[in-house]
C-alpha cells in the first residue's frame, strides 16, 4: 500500500476515534503548501543535468513547520506528502511547538559528486529560501544527507537573509549543530523500546534483537542497545546480511562498516539472505530503513514478538492487522523514531538563545521527552481502547486539532 494511502488511513481512524467533525478533519489533511521545483545544475564535465525537488508544508497550527530533506532516487510527491503528514503528528506526538513538513530531491547522490551535491542543494535552498525560515520551516537532514548538506543550506539561505543558524537543524557543531544530535534518533529508539519492555516487566538486557537497516539510526539503536546488555543476532545493509546466533560484536562490526562501507563480509557472523533478515528468531525486530518493508506477504512469518519502528512506515496496513491477530506488539514510527526531530529541537533552541548545551543536559532531556511520550500515549490506548499506533496517531491528532480549534483555523 502507497504510503500516503496508509498515512491518510490511519488518520482517519484517529478522526473517527475522537469523533472530529468533518470539516475539521477535511483541512487537517489537506497540506499548507506543496512546493515543486526544477533544480539545474552543471556537471563536472560540463554538462547540465536537472532534477525535480519538492517541499510539502503540511501543518504550522503548533509552530514552525519540521522535516528533513532526502536525496533518494524514488523521491516522489506522494511520499514525500505522507512524510510530511506524518512530522505533523510525530512532533505533536513529542510535545515540541512544531508541525510537519518534508521535502527532497529526487537523485541519487551515489551518483554525484560531493561538488555537484553542493551545487545541487545551493540551487534547491535558492528556489525555496523565500519559502522556509527559522519561524516558518526548518529543515534537516534525511535519508541520502547530512551535515554537509545542512551546512550549504545554511550558508546559501544567509546570503539572502543573514546569517540564520536556527534556519536548518542537524548542522555540523562547528556551524551551531547540537551536541548528540547525530546519535538523537537512534538513542531514542533506546528510550522508546526501555519504555515499551518495562511496561512488560522486561528490559533490553538478555533480549535477542534483529535490526533491519545500518545506517545512521540503525548503527547508533545497535550501539547503545549492544552497550546496555542486548544481544543483535542478525543485522542488514544494502550490502547485505550477517548472522549470529550468540550475538554479534557491534564495536568490531562498526569498525568493519567504517573500513567496507557495508556490513558484507564481517568475519564475525554468517552471511544471510537479506530477504529473510525480518523473518529471523529474536524477541525484538527493529526495522531502521525503508518503508514498506513489512507486508502481508511475510507477515505471517515473522517470529518477533515486538516491533520497533525505526524507520518511517515500514509496516502496511494489512501486515498491521495480521501482526495484531498474532499479538506481535508494535511500537509505531511517530513515536518511536522521533528523537531525532526532538534533538532538532533542542538545536534549534540553542541556536536561538546563542547557548550551547552540554551532551549529557541533551541525552537527559531526551529521555524525559520520550518517556513521557510514551506515557502520553499509553493513556489514549486506554481512553479509546486502541493499539499503541492509534494511541500515538489520536494523542497527535487531536493535539493539532486543539491548537486548529483554538487559532480559528477550523473551516
Amino acid at each position: 500500500m502507497n504510503a500516503l494511502v496508509a498515512t491518510n488511513r490511519n488518520f482517519k481512524l484517529a478522526a473517527r476515534l475522537l469523533g472530529l467533525d468533518s470539516k475539521l478533519e477535511k483541512s487537517l489533511l489537506i497540506p499548507f503548501r506543496e512546493i515543486k521545483v526544477e533544480c539545474t545544475i552543471p556537471k563536472d564535465d560540463g554538462t547540465l543535468a536537472s532534477f525535480v525537488g519538492f517541499r510539502v508544508q503540511h501543518d504550522n497550527a503548533r509552530g514552525p513547520m519540521k522535516g528533513g530533506i532526502r536525496y533518494h532516487p524514488e523521491v516522489e510527491h506522494d511520499e514525500v506528502n505522507a512524510l510530511a503528514q506524518l512530522m505533523t503528528w510525530k512532533t505533536a506526538v513529542a510535545n515540541i511547538p512544531y508541525g510537519g513538513a518534508k521535502g527532497g530531491i529526487g537523485c541519487d547522490p551515489r551518483d554525484l559528486s560531493i561538488s555537484e551535491l553542493e551545487r545541487l542543494t545551493r540551487v534547491f535552498t535558492q528556489k525555496i529560501h523565500d519559502l522556509i525560515g527559522i519561524h516558518a520551516d526548518v529543515p534537516a537532514p534525511d535519508m541520502g544527507t547530512g551535515p554537509q548538506t545542512m551546512a550549504w543550506m545554511l550558508d546559501e539561505y544567509s546570503k539572502f537573509h543573514g546569517y540564520s543558524p536556527a534556519v536548518v537543524t542537524g548542522k555540523p557543531i562547528d556551524l551551531g549543530g547540537s551536541l548528540g544530535r547525530d546519535a538523537a534518533t537512534g538513542r531514542g529508539v533506546l528510550f522508546a523500546t526501555e519504555a515499551l519492555l518495562n511496561e512488560h516487566g522486561k528490559a533490553i538486557s538478555g533480549q535477542k534483537f534483529v535490526i533491519q537497516g545500518f545506517g545512521n539510526v540503525g548503527s547508533w539503536a545497535a550501539r547503545l542497545i549492544h552497550e546496555k546488555g542486548g544481544k543483535i543476532v542478525a543485522v542488514s545493509d544494502i550490502t547485505g546480511a550477517i548472522k549470529n546466533s550468540k550475538g554479534i560484536d557491534i564495536p568490531r562490526l562498526l569498525n568493519h562498516v567504517k573500513e567496507n562501507k557495508g556490513v558484507k563480509g564481517f568475519e564475525g557472523a554468517d552471511s544471510l539472505d537479506p530477504e529473510s533478515i525480518l523473518v529471523e528468531d529474536c524477541d525484538i525486530l527493529i526495522p531502521a530503513a525503508l518503508g514498506g518493508i513489512i507486508n502481508r506477504e511475510n507477515a505471517n512469518e515473522i517470529k518477533a514478538k515486538f516491533i520497533i519502528e525505526a524507520a518511517n512506515h515500514p509496516t502496511d496496513p494489512e501486515a498491521d492487522e495480521i501482526l495484531s491477530k498474532k499479538g506481535v506488539i508494535i511500537l509505531p514510527d511517530i513515536y518511536a523514531n522521533s528523537g531525532g526531530v526532538t534533538v532538532s529541537y533542542f538545536e534549534w533552541v540553542q541556536n536561538i538563545q546563542g547557548f550551547l548545551w552540554d551532551e549529557e543536559k541533551v541525552n537527559n532531556e531526551l529521555k524525559t521527552y520520550m518517556t513521557k511520550a510514551f506515557k502520553d500515549v499509553k493513556k489514549m490506548c486506554q481512553v479509546h481502547n486502541c493499539d499503541l499506533r492509534m494511541g500515538a496517531f489520536t494523542l497527535g491528532v487531536n493535539r493539532v486539532a486543539r491548537a486548529t480549534v483554538m487559532r480559528g483555523w477550523e473551516a
